[in-house]
Order: structure tokens, then C-alpha cells, then sequence
């Protein structure tokens, strides 16, 4: 088999040494050269589970938007792509005194490259759209601003994907999911929410959780996701507000003062009680939520605080756990109507008009605590 021609591709650059280890470059690619070199990287998991890239998938029509402008008359396209660049690349800086003013270096970047080859020496971290506008347009060599810095680690392409998305309308089940990969320090915002979102990950993939393989998430392929029935982000909020509000049972486990976080106390406690919620409604359990409401967000949102009220005095290190936990579900059980029927106690209202929205969540969580109240009383 040939062996892959080799090219060097140079490049008018500015370097801006922000700081000593990532130097960034500032220069400009047609499409051309831009697809010689630079390959998308879209988020998915390998066999063994592993999260891979981190773009989203293409979003067609507004693809297509940008073809339609690139092939126009007039032309502006100051935005920047940014791509991450491999370290085999080389900075030449120009020779003379006026090389620099200070803060920016010009010269030459040299970027080797094989012709046809999958290696390729760089990565769109941001313009993944516009980038395939441009492989889609008629203006092959059109010159488009680029931005890039020099790094072989994927966590830190991650990481500044996640940092230039965070305003922008990013699908959320996507940052959830790209969260637990990431360990640079990130915004408050995003990092309140890293917990939740590792969590997430691990109910799906761990051989002992009851939402094995269920967990319907940005990474998941086409095979997987008739599998999966649940919104990820139906279960995130779930966590989130179990873990953030004072009255949930996963609250304890934060420390507020060092901001440190007992993993393993919630692990157990989730696995424990979603395990015997499993049990408790077999007949409802791992279908999509057009046949199940507790599949679906309104029922996971309802039974995690319900989770609240049963979980919070428990030890789950208790070998009784999972037995006292079953009992407990049991109060509530003959009341529910999660795949057929009409919930009598909310006024005949059918299990399939249920829906994710904070009214019927509210209503839905509302009768279930008044439920376990009545029934436990009752219980001997």
C-alpha cells in the first residue's frame, strides 16, 4: 500500500503568547486548505464506553444558510474558526526588528500534512457549521479567518469547546455529557453542574445500575437509542434537585465549606433506591414514555422526590436498605397509574396526559407525598 504523500503547508501567522505554554496563532485558510488539514471531531463512545470528540451534530438547514451566503456576490466572513492544532506544527518568526509590537509575534506557521491521509495535524474546536458551509461552497478559495492553539490533549479541546459554547445555544444534553470529561477548572455555572451530569453517565453505563443502557444521550448511536427511553436530562434534574435543595435526601453529601462532594454516598443511595423502584413496578420499567410515565421526565421528576422523603433518615449501609426501601414503595404502589388507567386521586386525569411540565410535576410529587404520609400511618 503507498505510503501517504507528505506536504507542508505555511502560513502568514501572528502568534500571541498568552501565556507559556499555549501560544495562540492567528491566521487565515481557504476551505481547501482548511479541509487538508483540520477534521471535525463529533462527540460519540467507543465500545468500551468511552466519551470520543465533542461537537455537535450537523445542523443541516443552518448549514445551508451559510452556503447560500457564501456563494453570493458580497462576501464578509469575519468570524473565526479555531481549531486546535497538533504539536507537530512549527512557528518561524519573521526576521528584523518589527517583528513584534510587544504583545504579538509575525511570521510563518509551517503545518506538515499527509495528502489523503485520516491523520490529520488539526481539530475545529468552534465553526464546526460554518466550517462545512465552506466544504459545501462553490468559493474554494475564499479566505477565512482562523484561530488556533497548540495542543495533543483532547480534555483541553473539550475544555475550551465547553468555555466558547457556554452562552451560546449548545444542546444542554450535549455540556452535560461533555462535563464529567472535563477536569480544568470551569465557570460556576457549568461546574455546579459536573456531579449530576457524571452521575448521569454512570447510571447508564455501570453493570449494576437499574438505568443501564436506558439513558438516551448526545453520544448515543442510532442502535442505542431505540434502546434508550429516558431523557438524560430528565434524570440530571432529578439529581440537581435532590443535591441542591436543603430538603433532598443527596443534600448531606455536599460539603458546603470545602465544597467537596461524598460521590460514593450518592452513588449508593441512588443505586439502592432506584433499584427497588425497579422491583416495585416491573411492569413499568425500561419502556419508552409513551407506554410508561414513570419512564417519562413528569414520573422520574415526581419519584425522585418522593426519593426525598424516603431516603433521607435511611442508612443505605444497612443490609435491610433495599427490603425497608421496597416497603416503603409499596404504600404508594396500588395508586399508581403509570402505563394504564386514570389516577383517581387527581381527578381521573389519564396516566398518558401527564406531562413534563412544572405543573403537572408539582401535582404529580404533591400526591405521592400525601400518599406514603396516609398509607404508612396504615401500615403496621
Amino acid at each position: 500500500m503507498a505510503k501517504p504523500r507528505q506536504k507542508l503547508l505555511r502560513k502568514r501567522a501572528l502568534r500571541l503568547d498568552q501565556n507559556s505554554q499555549q501560544p495562540v496563532y492567528q491566521f487565515s485558510l481557504t476551505a481547501d486548505e482548511l479541509f487538508s488539514i483540520a477534521d471535525i471531531s463529533r462527540i460519540s463512545r467507543s465500545d468500551a464506553g468511552k466519551l470520543l470528540g465533542y461537537q455537535r451534530p450537523e445542523v443541516k438547514r443552518h448549514v445551508q444558510d451559510i452556503v447560500d451566503y457564501l456563494d453570493s456576490p458580497q462576501v464578509i466572513f469575519p468570524s473565526s474558526l479555531i481549531l486546535a492544532l497538533s504539536s507537530r506544527v512549527r512557528f518561524v518568526s519573521s526576521r528584523g526588528p518589527k517583528v513584534g509590537d510587544g504583545s504579538t509575534i509575525a511570521g510563518v506557521l509551517e503545518i506538515p500534512f499527509a495528502v489523503g491521509s485520516d491523520q490529520k495535524p488539526a481539530w475545529i474546536v468552534d465553526g464546526q457549521q460554518r466550517a462545512l458551509a465552506l466544504a459545501k461552497s462553490r468559493r474554494r478559495d475564499l479566505p477565512v479567518p482562523v484561530n488556533g492553539f497548540v495542543t495533543d490533549e483532547v480534555e483541553l479541546q473539550r475544555d475550551q469547546f465547553l468555555r466558547i459554547n457556554n452562552t451560546r445555544p449548545l444542546p444542554r444534553g450535549l455540556i452535560t455529557e461533555l462535563l464529567p470529561e472535563v477536569s480544568c477548572p470551569l465557570p460556576a455555572r457549568l461546574s455546579i453542574r459536573k456531579v449530576p451530569a457524571e452521575i448521569c453517565d454512570l447510571l447508564n453505563r455501570d453493570s449494576a445500575s437499574p438505568f443501564r443502557g436506558l439513558i438516551r444521550r448526545a453520544s448515543s448511536s442510532a442502535a442505542e437509542r431505540k434502546a434508550a427511553v429516558v431523557a438524560d436530562m430528565s434524570v440530571i434534574r432529578m439529581i440537581e434537585e435532590s443535591l441542591h435543595a436543603t430538603s433532598g435526601c443527596l443534600f448531606p453529601y455536599r460539603n458546603m465549606a470545602s465544597g467537596e462532594t461524598d460521590f460514593d454516598g450518592i452513588w449508593s443511595v441512588l443505586l439502592t433506591y432506584w433499584t427497588a423502584v425497579k422491583a416495585v413496578f416491573p411492569d413499568a420499567w425500561g419502556k419508552p414514555p409513551t407506554q410508561s410515565r414513570l419512564m417519562h421526565g413528569v414520573g422520574l421528576r415526581a419519584m425522585g422526590r418522593l426519593m426525598d422523603r424516603i431516603m433521607s433518615t435511611l442508612d443505605v449501609r444497612q443490609s435491610s436498605a433495599t427490603k425497608h426501601i421496597r416497603r416503603e414503595l409499596s404504600c404508594v404502589k396500588p395508586f399508581c397509574r403509570w402505563t394504564s388507567g386514570e389516577w383517581e386521586e387527581l381527578g381521573g386525569i389519564a396516566w398518558n396526559q401527564l406531562e413534563n411540565v412544572p405543573r403537572h410535576i408539582q401535582m404529580l410529587s404533591n400526591l405521592l407525598a400525601r400518599l406514603y404520609i396516609r398509607e404508612r400511618g396504615q401500615v403496621v
